[in-house]
């Protein structure tokens, strides 16, 4: 770490906004706060009455120490799950090597790609604590959550990242309980640790809690948990960290992160005094964090980490093509709109995407629009399925359903069983495809149907973008994700050094609240 340095003392209280801007970004070394004796201004530095000393102040020290302590970083920094493989085993390499935290995006893709992704990250990171992977509900699949579930915990990944989860289900459960084991003093040590990202306290409070005893019974009679390890769970929350997940790209409930949070934070607190926990649930923040300005709101509110999304996705290691990072790089604070979602179609629920340069979240809701009217594709009027086949799927129906029925034999012939006997459910079978499909196509770059890409974007993308323009991050292909992520640190710590000078008193000019993207150094 940085030798601390006392700033030489200035031969008066410097109060104009020149020093002062450079004292709120020395944030390595102490900075006094000095009231000069003849005109009563506060200052920094200099002779006059001191009001107060404000500390050294390294991005290391920002949100809960503990963090770092039980996940082996550096930095209380997250960079999150982005599905279909997005989050790719690069970046979640380079956020370890970085001692930061990454999670590998599994969602929506086959066990078998998720195992060699996994085969990958164990061989290049070896016994490092700090990186993960996605566990994501699939209610209308639970035998492939299932086994990711099984096969996380047999090739020992250390911290498996619950998105989407709506409840409990045994695959979770599994994930958080198996290998628990006390210690010669009663204290419980966990094998697997668990995230959860939640925008609903009444989910947030089920990963709290322990796991249901009707749950963890049902393990133990199915052989995947021990007694003991049963006995455990029972004593533990399921997850230790819950990251609360406000206006996200992607899944999301829109929450806005500065009231969500302070909830799930209340709720921790009622929780923890409930079962007398001996370690505190850490409670983090994700959704809308694209800028400085918005982790150090963020680690202010209370959080004991951050996690990035949507940024993640023009970052050079990231798994989409360069023409949908061009997309992105375009993206303001309003070019996002919501759609239905792939896996959870029927559901009705929705993911937050990019608005501009697509008609994917027009021609998606369109689908959900005649789901909602129609009991069958063939109910539908020939217009409406003219209409259907030429201006969204760009196939007939009788093709994509031959693609579908082709894709569901190989990954589970219960959903074409289920096909044959409810109409209803084939319909949603053909326009999941449309839905599954655009996100690959922006993840290829299959230009042909770029009006078709699904890119999961928030607004923390065009307040990105804003705060990179003109500086070495603007350009697309020369966005390392460690210096993105050092830099939002980096200016969250001058942010929050800003803030604590003001509230000392002195005149803070409001370019001390303002950080430009610079070259980092990993020291």
């Amino acid at each position: 770490m940085t030798t601390v340095t006392r700033v030489p003392a200035a031969d008066s209280v410097a109060v104009s906004g020149t020093d002062i801007v450079a004292a709120v970004r020395s944030i390595r070394q102490p900075v006094d706060v000095v009231r000069d004796l003849d005109s009563g201004q506060l200052g920094v530095g200099g002779p006059g009455e001191l009001v107060g000393t404000l500390p050294p102040l390294y991005p290391e020290w920002l949100g809960d120490r503990s963090f770092g302590e039980t996940h082996g970083t550096r930095f209380a920094y997250v960079a999150g799950e982005m599905a279909n493989g997005i989050a790719t085993t690069r970046l979640v390499t380079a956020m370890a090597r970085a001692e930061m935290l990454g999670f590998f995006g599994a969602g929506g893709l086959a066990p078998e790609r998720v195992e060699a992704a996994v085969d990958e990250l164990v061989t290049a990171l070896g016994d490092r604590p700090n990186w993960g992977v996605n566990l994501i509900h699939s209610p209308n699949e639970p035998a492939v959550e299932d086994r990711v579930a099984e096969l996380l915990l047999r090739r020992g990944v250390p911290i498996v990242s619950a998105s989407a989860f709506m409840d409990l289900t045994p695959a979770v459960v599994r994930c958080s309980a198996t290998g628990l084991r006390a210690d010669a003093t009663g204290r419980v040590h966990r094998r697997t640790r668990v995230f959860a990202k939640v925008s609903r306290p009444e989910v947030a409070a089920k990963f709290m809690s322990p796991a249901p005893a009707e749950l963890l019974n049902s393990l133990v009679a199915k052989g995947q948990l021990t007694e003991e390890e049963a006995r455990l769970a029972a004593r533990v929350p399921v997850a230790e960290d819950i990251t609360a997940e406000g206006d996200s790209g992607g899944h999301t409930d829109n929450r806005p992160l500065v009231s969500l949070l302070p909830v799930l934070l209340g709720l921790r607190d009622e929780i923890t005094a409930r079962y007398g926990y001996d370690r505190t649930v850490r409670v983090g923040a994700a959704g809308g964090l694209g800028t400085p300005a918005s982790v150090a709101a963020a680690y202010a509110l209370g959080a004991a980490y951050v996690v990035t999304g949507t940024v993640n996705q023009i970052v050079d290691e990231a798994g989409i093509s360069e023409d949908a990072k061009e997309l992105l790089a375009r993206a303001d604070l309003a070019d996002v709109t919501t759609a239905p979602a792939a896996d959870m179609f029927e559901l009705g629920a929705k993911v937050q995407v990019l608005g501009r340069g697509t008609m994917f979240a027009v021609r998606g809701s369109r689908l959900y629009e005649i789901y909602r009217t129609y009991p069958s594709l063939e109910a539908l009027p020939p217009q409406e399925r003219e209409r259907l086949e030429r201006q969204v799927l760009g196939a007939s129906v009788d093709d994509v359903w031959a693609e579908v029925l082709r894709f569901w034999r190989r990954r589970d012939p219960a959903e074409l069983t289920r096909a044959e006997q409810d109409p209803k459910h084939r319909m949603a079978l053909v326009f999941r495809w449309y839905l599954g499909l655009s996100s690959r196509w922006a993840i290829d770059g299959d230009t042909a149907r770029r009006a078709d890409y699904q890119i999961w974007c928030g607004p923390a993308m065009g307040a990105f973008n804003r705060w990179t323009e003109g500086s070495f991050l603007a350009e697309p292909g020369r966005r390392p994700a460690v210096q993105i992520a050092r830099n939002l640190l980096e200016g969250a710590a001058v942010l929050t050094r800003a803030h604590q000078l003001r509230t000392h008193g002195v005149p803070v000019p409001a370019e001390a609240f303002a950080f430009a993207p610079r070259p980092l150094s990993d020291s």
